[in-house]
């Protein structure tokens, strides 16, 4: 099954426009950055030029020994045993972070031929690269992020149906409750989407086949080759302390108190000692780092206590499959929002925060009597926002905050059906990464 993904959208405003830059689509490994590209290539193109510099390492040499575009593009043609016209083809450098060479070439294509050529570059740590890259481009080419698949874009792939009823309920001018005879069906294909996760390869196999020793195995490929990576693009030392720091986020979830704490990772272990290997993390894209804030000011980020933090991993579903909870387990009742100390939740919330809003949210604590899980900035006014993964809707720390701050909206996110009261909304979590489409009804 290949997904319809909302990025699309964004790939067909690049290729519309009349001063296109190359693109350089960012995304962790096994988000689908490929697929995508192919499938937008094929549907939008006479013809797709495809090049990958990790498996064809004989592409490098047209980079080195010439920086002019034309001559680069005349010999991959020739590389492909036929001629490339930059009129009507799409040309993707894939996993182009192998090769230095090509990555500074986006420069002298934006520069010598502009617009007249359709060209994306994507790779799985091009984080990683673009932090060491001295002779990158800025300025040269245009960027893109491709994140797991969201909830809504599960849906729209698994059960038409039940999708036209998610947006019908969306784009209505008022908050209304849903109705038990959708809201329940919705909530249960939102369990499922839990377990498999947003990486698209076993997703699809989830929704086609149900099998959730298949769809595991696949999980368990994607995870291994993470760690893989840890020691192909790193030195041993930091291999080995990223793959302590690893190893350790499911621990670090299972807390109460979900802070990040080094001693966790191994004991005596030093802040200096791991920080890069946290950042190594962070720049291949497969962790969020969540900042504590304690002074809720514009912009957050000038707020952000750079020493204390969560870390969440960039899919629930390998959170789940990390964990090695029973997924069988998890699909009845209300065992999946409960288990693991409502991480699975949190963790779908960071994700859909960050692929919604662009940025990654903070977190905000007081005098540790309160914690309010996320906070996200949205009409020029910082929005607190507590997710509830049980049935208790209590929300102490909200109400410290709105005591406090005083703010515009207060958001709870949790299984339970819309439900507004003045300036606060209760949001079903199903809706997470729709937030600001609902903000925007108030």
């Amino acid at each position: 099954m290949e997904y319809l993904r909302s990025v699309e959208i964004d790939l067909l405003a690049w290729k519309e426009n009349i001063n296109r830059k190359p693109l350089v689509l960012m995304g962790a490994r096994q988000v689908g950055k490929t697929t995508l590209l192919k499938t937008f290539g094929q549907s939008h193109y006479k013809d797709v030029a495809y090049f990958n510099f990790e498996f064809n390492h004989e592409l490098h040499d047209f980079f080195k020994l010439n920086k002019s575009p034309e001559r680069i593009i005349e010999s991959l043609g020739l590389f492909r045993g036929r001629t490339i016209d930059p009129s009507c083809t799409l040309i993707i450098f894939d996993e182009v972070q192998e090769c230095p060479e090509a990555l500074t070439s986006l420069k002298y294509f934006q520069e010598q031929v502009g617009e007249t050529f359709h060209l994306i570059a994507a790779g799985s740590l091009l984080g990683i690269t673009l932090g060491k890259q001295r002779s990158f481009p800025v300025g040269k080419v245009e960027f893109l992020d491709l994140y797991p698949l969201s909830f809504e874009e599960y849906l729209v792939n698994t059960d038409k149906r039940l999708h036209q009823t998610f947006v019908h309920y969306l784009n209505q001018e008022s908050i209304n409750k849903i109705p038990k005879a959708f809201f329940e069906p919705l909530l249960d294909l939102f369990k499922t989407y839990l377990i498999c996760g947003g990486m698209p390869e076993p997703a699809s196999i989830f929704a086609e086949t149900k099998d959730i020793s298949k769809m595991q195995k696949v999980q368990d490929e994607i995870l291994r080759s993470y760690q893989l990576d840890f020691s192909k693009h790193t030195n041993p030392i930091n291999a080995n302390r990223i793959q302590f720091v690893w190893n350790s986020i499911t621990s670090q979830l299972a807390k109460e108190n979900k802070k990040f704490l080094y001693n966790t990772v191994k004991k005596g272990a030093r802040a200096r000692e791991y920080e890069s290997a946290i950042t190594w993390l962070q720049q291949a894209g497969i962790i969020y780092q969540i900042y504590n804030v304690s002074n809720p000011g514009l912009p957050l980020s000038a707020y952000r206590d750079l020493s204390a933090f969560k870390m969440y991993l960039l899919d629930v579903g390998l959170l789940m499959r990390m964990s090695n909870l029973n997924p069988s387990a998890m699909l009845n009742g209300n065992s999946l929002f409960k288990e693991f100390k409502g991480s699975f939740i949190e963790n779908y919330v960071a994700q859909s925060l960050v692929k919604s809003q662009g940025i990654i949210p903070s977190y905000w604590t007081s005098n540790r009597s309160a914690e309010v899980d996320y906070l996200i900035e949205y009409n020029n006014a910082v929005i607190p926002i507590e997710v509830k993964s049980g049935s208790a809707t209590r929300s102490k720390s909200l109400t410290v905050y709105h005591k406090t701050y005083d703010p515009i909206i207060r958001v709870r996110l949790s299984n339970l059906n819309f439900e507004r009261d003045q300036s606060f909304i209760n949001i079903p979590i199903f809706y997470s990464d729709k937030l600001t489409e609902i903000l925007d009804k108030m």
